[in-house]
């Protein structure tokens, strides 16, 4: 089953973030339910291994990590793939998503070394249909800085993800709550 661990977004965030997506050119955007912060991508795993996860996760009791805003970015070199609010990476986000990542690999999943680009995806463009460059840009520019006011992370999860002709659906299986700060 193809999974994958993240944080949910704060409620405020979500309003300021489907009226982006609204105002950039084309691609698809991400529905307003599957927005949300990767901490670990697990690729498709077996569901021993999920439940093993489930359990780790469900017995951690991390702390919750402010979610900063940074700024609008255009993810691929030379063709865009996805438009993504960038976050600030602090100190106590890097842990979380390293306390995530180390229970990941206590329950058997191997995952590869990354370096850690906090992000948002708002919208994905399908290699056949890329935007226009300077029509994006142009509307990137027009969005300004992200009126968003940092935020506790409200929990950690887990979806599963199944990949359509239309997109990735994701159903969220399982949260886990966060320790305030």
């Amino acid at each position: 089953m193809r999974a994958f661990v993240g944080l949910p977004l704060p409620e405020p965030w979500i309003d300021p973030l489907l009226r982006a997506q609204s105002r950039l050119p084309g691609g698809r955007p991400v529905p307003e339910d599957d927005l949300h912060l990767t901490l670990a991508f697990l690729d498709d795993q077996a569901e021993d291994k999920l439940e093993a996860l489930h359990d780790l996760l469900d017995a951690r009791r991390d702390r919750a990590a402010v979610l900063e805003p940074l700024a609008f970015a255009v993810f691929g070199a030379g063709r865009a793939r996805l438009v993504a609010l960038d976050l600030r990476a602090t100190p106590d986000l890097s842990a979380l998503r390293d306390g995530v990542r180390n229970a990941v690999r206590r329950a058997g999943i191997d995952l590869p070394r990354e370096r850690f680009r906090p992000h948002v995806t708002l919208l994905r463009y399908p290699a056949s249909a890329p935007p226009e460059g300077d029509r994006l840009m142009r509307a990137l520019t027009g969005l300004g800085a992200p009126a968003i006011t940092p935020a506790p992370a409200p929990a950690v999860a887990m979806w599963t993800s199944r990949l359509t002709p239309s997109g990735p659906i994701y159903d969220q299986v399982a949260t886990y709550p966060l320790v305030a700060a």
